[in-house]
């Protein structure tokens, strides 16, 4: 690139950063209060206004902390987070009213914090330092170190810390074949869910014919469960947007998109700020940093449809079509965003792309297993004791992400399974708890990676449900285009409400799975090519679940409805009248302070009386089935 009359990008750069570092002088202490949406829905901004106004309030003489808002720092389960710099000390549920105590707190053992502390949970005492916190302890935090220590909505903040020096150094120092070729050397793949070489992509994508090529960010995440992209967005939208002015420039792109979920407002708003800050100072636009590389961003908002996931789908709702995918006979990287070469990342991969040239791509090739490089991020939810955003780096293993880091199953109940990849992923049994997570081990096992979901399942929960869950969002979601996808998701969901009655055959498990094959080979897209994972893998695992359905019409998680009975121990019911409050088709009465009774007529087997009751009194069975 040329020189510039501000110098090389690398000098342009620095002058801003030189800028941004007087405004924030590193050495100032800082009170970080999360603000990203789990957070604000607990109450963060108004934590953020009480600790600014605490801090207002301060001895003029003394050096204030700076007070700013981050993006989502993982620990969801304990929100409102606050981190206090440079002791690095945790606090956690923070309330308004507790503003005083983080402001004023000097010391470790500080009692006006104490009940602000995570719990160690070996020894019940007070945790003082987030990296001590079992949650933080395991993970390497790459993508999301950005996530809990910058204002998302402030670019010298960011430019301070080291945002847009990757650019500036690929822009200054390394030509388009080089930047793929550092692509490939680190292995990074595609963190979307098919795990597609990222360089090899870009690379087909430079080398393919055409005038204009594009990039797009897919921010479409419609995982039930999944908030990776999502809280990315939110907490570090300068990364996603620096790593993909690299591989535009790479790729020989002027034009970019990011396509994101229309229900995703905070990152839609922060995202948007962001294209409009870099644009101010040079980062985005006409010549960027001064020179001769170009390069603009908009972003577009999907109307919800799980399916516009998929690469076509996605670029055929981009040119305002229908969301429906096509063959992939040419493949997008040589015909994709009106037919021209077009690459397509996730939000997560095009964020590890500036920490590849930051870090070199030596050192972050050490990092994972063999096949599958660097750090992922997953959202552990279900019935774990501690959910939220998990980075570790690949090849760790199912149970250390449970145990270790989500502190395990909650009531220290027993594991049953973990369903990774999304609705279209597989169930992986406890008994495979040490199973590597990454690329291959996965699909290995029936599963996937996915975009990073990942839920929890204890011992109450019913796999034939669980099957028969996944295929109902999934059959919905389906476009319908083609005939594999739309009529066997459909056929599955049915006979899979069979057997969670009571009424399916032993046959029916092997149509099931001559279904799953069909679908994985003749479905047009991914959605319907992996749509029989749930299914196929609960059956692989869990087969005699399904039996027990079968044969015995019992459901021996006490989940399926038409399965289960309920009544009431007249020895143990203590007249309270609690169940009866509950019951929502008041199917049980009785007088105060004398046993009650459950009309079996009225009773939908919801379950509430049997969560609601303290004295063990309501009965939950599961009655064999009569031949």
């Amino acid at each position: 690139m040329p020189r510039s009359a501000l110098g090389t990008p690398v000098e342009t750069l620095d002058k801003i950063r030189q800028v941004a570092i007087k405004r924030r002088p590193p050495e100032t202490a800082e009170i970080r209060v999360c603000c990203g949406t789990g957070c604000q829905a607990r109450g963060s901004l108004d934590v953020l206004e009480a600790i600014k106004g605490e801090v207002q309030n301060l001895d003029a003489d003394g050096e204030k902390p700076r007070v700013k808002k981050t993006g989502c720092q993982g620990f969801c389960e304990m929100g409102t987070v606050v981190l206090k710099t440079p002791e690095d000390f945790f606090h956690c549920r923070v309330k308004p009213e507790d503003a005083p105590a983080i402001v004023h707190r000097g010391s470790e053992a500080d009692e006006s914090v104490r009940k602000l502390q995570f719990p160690d949970p070996a020894t019940g005492e007070p945790v003082n330092r987030m990296q001590d916190i079992p949650f933080y302890r395991k993970q390497k935090r790459l993508v999301l170190s950005r996530n809990g220590s910058v204002d998302p909505e402030d670019i010298l903040d960011c430019i301070a810390t080291g945002g847009y020096h990757a650019l500036a150094s690929v822009l200054a120092h390394t030509p388009p074949e080089e930047v793929i070729a550092t692509v490939e050397k680190s292995g990074l793949r595609g963190r979307g869910g098919g795990g597609f070489p990222t360089g090899r992509k870009w690379r087909t994508c430079r080398d393919a014919p055409g005038a204009k090529r594009y990039v797009i960010c897919n921010a479409d995440e419609g995982d039930p469960g999944a908030f990776m992209d999502r809280s990315i967005l939110e907490g570090a939208p300068h990364a996603v947007l620096e790593g993909m002015a690299i591989g535009a420039y790479a790729i020989g792109a002027r034009q970019g998109f990011i396509y994101v979920r229309n229900e995703y407002p905070l990152a839609v708003e922060r995202v948007t700020l962001a294209i409009a800050q870099a644009g101010e100072f040079g980062l985005l636009g006409e010549n960027i940093l001064g020179t001769d590389f170009s390069f603009s961003v908009r972003v577009m908002r999907g109307g919800g449809a799980f399916v516009c996931g998929e690469s076509t789908a996605l670029m055929a709702s981009l040119q305002g079509e229908v969301g429906e995918p096509r063959t992939k006979y040419i493949h997008t990287v040589k015909s994709g965003l009106w037919d021209c070469p077009t690459t397509l990342n996730n939000v997560e991969t095009w964020a590890n792309v500036p920490i590849i040239f930051e870090m070199g791509a030596d050192k972050y090739a050490s990092i994972g297993s063999e096949g599958s490089k660097g750090t992922k991020i997953f959202s552990v939810v279900g019935k774990c004791k501690n959910t939220g955003l998990v980075e570790v780096p690949m090849g760790i293993t199912v149970r250390e992400i449970v145990e270790d880091i989500c502190g395990g199953v909650q009531n220290d109940k027993q594991l049953k399974a973990v369903q990774t990849g999304g609705p279209s992923g597989g169930c992986i049994p406890a008994s495979l708890a040490d199973l590597p997570v990454d690329f291959d081990s996965l699909t290995e096992a029936g599963s996937m990676m996915g975009s990073g979901g990942m839920i929890v399942m204890d011992e109450d929960t019913c796999m034939v449900d669980v099957a028969k869950y996944f295929t109902d969002f999934l059959r919905k979601e389906s476009c319908g285009k083609c005939t594999p996808c739309r009529e066997g998701t459909d056929i599955m969901y049915q006979i899979l409400c069979r057997i969670s009655k009571g009424q399916g055959k032993e046959e029916d498990l092997e149509l099931l799975e001559e279904i799953g094959k069909t679908l994985k080979v003749a479905s047009l897209c991914a959605l319907g090519q992996t749509a029989a994972n749930p299914v196929l893998s609960t059956i692989r695992y869990f087969r005699e679940e399904y039996l027990q359905h079968i044969r015995n019409g019992v459901c021996p998680a006490g989940v399926c409805r038409e399965l289960l009975s309920y009544s009431i121990d007249p020895e143990l019911c203590k007249g309270c009248g609690k169940c009866v409050r509950a019951c929502p088709s008041e199917a049980i009465t009785g007088e105060k302070k004398k046993p009650h009774v459950i009309d079996a007529e009225k009773c939908v087997a919801c379950g509430v009386c049997y969560d609601q009751c303290a004295f063990n009194a309501v009965q939950r069975t599961s009655p064999r089935k009569k031949r």
